[in-house]
């Protein structure tokens, strides 16, 4: 081991060596840049070009080397403003030069004076061909992004190409071709024109599809694609196909492709290449909601019961207030994509305000999509069903327990975009229900339900305002019968939440009625006030507003005011809450954690509720 006598004179060498190589190593030196007297986008494309900006951090700067690059520099700032329509600008440089020490630092400032731009004269766009009346073309030629009148923009003119050129592409002209593509540009006079001969072109159609795949029927598989043989080609259906079948679960990886093309038929074939995905597909999940508090759900599902694409999927979930087993069992039809035939057996037991249920349900039910009569853009998603319930219902606060048997017809509509495929996400922005059971069906009640909702959020137009938004969501429901008590509990409305009223807690809105014994006999608490107890109502209102300000990338933050209840009679009063919120933009989804204070006090309560905090996702805004 070393002494310290003999160690102190090897930390001198190594002081010395660093010392040394501090000394030799070469003096480090800058650049800064400063552009004035241009736009935002006009300065960032002069950067963009200046060879200065290019070797501002290097270590190799030199005054030659500075002086070279000085010399440079009108040169390349006349060709940074010449896409922008500035043809003859003023320009002025200073380069001052600063010494610290050993390094060396230079300030370079450049004043640009843009001069009269070129103004576009005329604009000569000739779409010829078999596709000359096509809408994708005139569209793009009946509302071009450079115009008579405008500042000369060269990215402007190199889109209207590119437009005309990847719309040829997109839909089947795939012989199309610029005959003619000039700029002419008079600097003198600051004018510019700009011709355009596009041809078009045949269009071509789809041809055979050839399918590789070991996975399901191969009928099956064509009944999820987008187009048909012979029809016009289309890139964006070939995507909106591997969409489809991606989104099946039955294949790990697929291919759709087009070969090449027939020139002399004008025609495409189609290639799809698949591998299967495994049979059995597990979820487990452990999360945490202001309304339910700790959750878990664990799921088993087999993608593939046979060659058919039949499906079984089961699911247990449990929270603090529900838990629930759900077993499916679905049948692809028609367009399998959004089209099925579902099997579903649920067995829950929740808590619904002051009753504690349980229950059975049995299912069967249709989904099919259907043209909308209302908006071309857009089509319903329709649900068909008959429900076979079997509830018990034990009062917590009564001496009573309830058991009832309902056989509900019913049929749902939501409204999704057209070529929509898939499920809905966590919202959906129209939604509308009826339902019903009868005595003559079997069941042990008579009732007629609706149910609508809807959500949206509005964007401000103008620009000082594009960082703020409103959304508005409302939910209404009403039942027709003769009295609250022949309605089974899970047929009943109940409001606040998360989703619904805030500030309330979750089912904690809903009409009271006194509590009575196993005789029937009213109860009374040890103060001799009437024991009450929630127990739902026949209809349903809540409505929120909130005003949202961008602060960020993926943050924002809410104001809100939400009102509701579910009552006996719509002249009963509504519930008020307002609150704060912060908002997290993930991906797909907007996660919010609000504070909210109720207003009014509920009935069966006799005060206030305090501030209450509430987690929710929703789509992303």
């Amino acid at each position: 081991m070393p002494t310290l006598s003999k160690l102190i004179p090897r930390l001198y060498l190594v002081h010395l060596t660093l010392g040394l190589a501090w000394f030799a190593t070469p003096a480090s030196a800058g650049i800064t840049v400063e552009v004035r007297g241009v736009d935002e986008d006009v300065r960032l494309n002069v950067l963009a070009y200046l060879s200065f900006e290019r070797y501002k951090n290097s270590k190799e700067l030199s005054r030659d080397f500075v002086e070279r690059l000085q010399e440079r520099a009108e040169r390349e700032v006349r060709s940074a403003l010449r896409p922008f329509g500035f043809y003859e600008p003023t320009i002025t440089q200073k380069v001052e030069h600063e010494e610290k020490g050993a390094e060396q630092d230079y300030k370079v400032t450049i004043e640009v004076a843009p001069g009269e731009p070129v103004v576009v004269d005329n604009v000569y766009v000739r779409v010829t061909g078999p596709g000359a009346d096509d809408r994708i073309f005139t569209n793009i030629t009946g509302n071009p992004p450079i115009r008579k009148g405008q500042r000369l923009n060269h990215s402007r003119y190199e889109d209207l190409k590119g437009g005309l050129l990847r719309a040829a592409a997109t839909y089947g002209y795939l012989d199309a071709r610029m005959a003619r593509s000039e700029m002419r540009v008079d600097p003198a006079s600051h004018v510019a024109d700009i011709d355009i001969s596009f041809e078009t072109g045949e269009r071509y159609r789809f041809g055979a599809t050839k399918i590789t795949q070991d996975a399901i029927d191969e009928s099956l598989v064509r009944r999820f694609l987008r187009y048909h043989q012979d029809e016009p080609f289309n890139a964006t259906e070939l995507l909106r196909t591997q969409f489809a079948l991606d989104d099946s679960q039955y294949f790990s990886t697929i291919e759709v492709l087009p070969e090449d093309r027939d020139s002399a038929e004008h025609i495409v074939p189609i290639a799809i290449t698949a591998e299967p995905n495994r049979k059995s597909h597990y979820e487990f999940a452990v999360g945490y909601g202001t309304d339910t508090e700790v959750r878990g759900t664990a799921a088993w599902e087999n993608r593939r019961v046979n060659r058919h694409g039949h499906r079984f999927r089961t699911e247990i979930r449990a929270s603090a207030l529900d838990q629930s087993v759900d077993a499916r069992y679905i049948i692809p039809i028609r367009d399998p994509a959004t089209e099925k035939f579902t099997l579903q057996f649920t067995g829950q037991q929740q808590r619904l305000a002051d009753v504690d249920t349980r229950s059975a349900n049995f299912m069967p039910s249709l989904t099919h999509v259907v043209d909308s009569w209302l908006f071309q853009s857009v089509q319903w998603q329709r649900v068909t069903y008959v429900d076979l319930l079997r509830e018990q219902s034990d009062f917590v606060e009564s001496d009573i327990k309830r058991t009832q048997t309902l056989f509900i017809p019913g049929v749902s509509f939501s409204l999704v975009p057209r070529g929509y495929l898939g499920e809905a996400l966590f919202n959906r922005t129209l939604y509308f229900e009826i339902r019903g059971s009868n005595r003559s069906l079997g069941s042990d009640s008579d009732f007629l339900q609706v149910r609508a909702s809807a959500e949206r959020v509005f964007d401000f137009k103008p620009v000082v305002l594009a960082k703020w938004h409103i959304l508005l969501r409302g939910d209404i429901g009403a039942t027709a019968l003769s009295k609250t008590s022949d309605l089974a509990t899970t047929q009943r409305f109940f409001a606040g939440g998360d989703h619904s009223v805030r500030g309330y807690g979750p089912r904690e809105l809903s009409p009271v009625r006194q509590a009575t014994d196993e005789f029937g006999n009213p109860k009374f608490d040890e103060n001799h006030a009437p024991v009450l107890e929630k127990i739902g109502g026949k209809h349903l209102f809540t409505g929120s507003v909130e005003l949202i300000r961008d602060v960020g990338k993926n943050w924002a933050v809410a104001a809100f005011g939400d009102a509701g209840n579910a009552f006996d009679s719509f002249s009963d009063p509504l519930m008020y809450s307002v609150g704060l919120g912060v908002r997290l933009r993930l991906p797909a989804v907007s996660v919010g954690i609000d504070v909210a204070q109720g207003l009014t006090i509920p009935a069966g309560e006799t005060k206030r509720p305090g501030p209450r905090l509430h987690l929710n996702f929703s789509p992303k805004l």
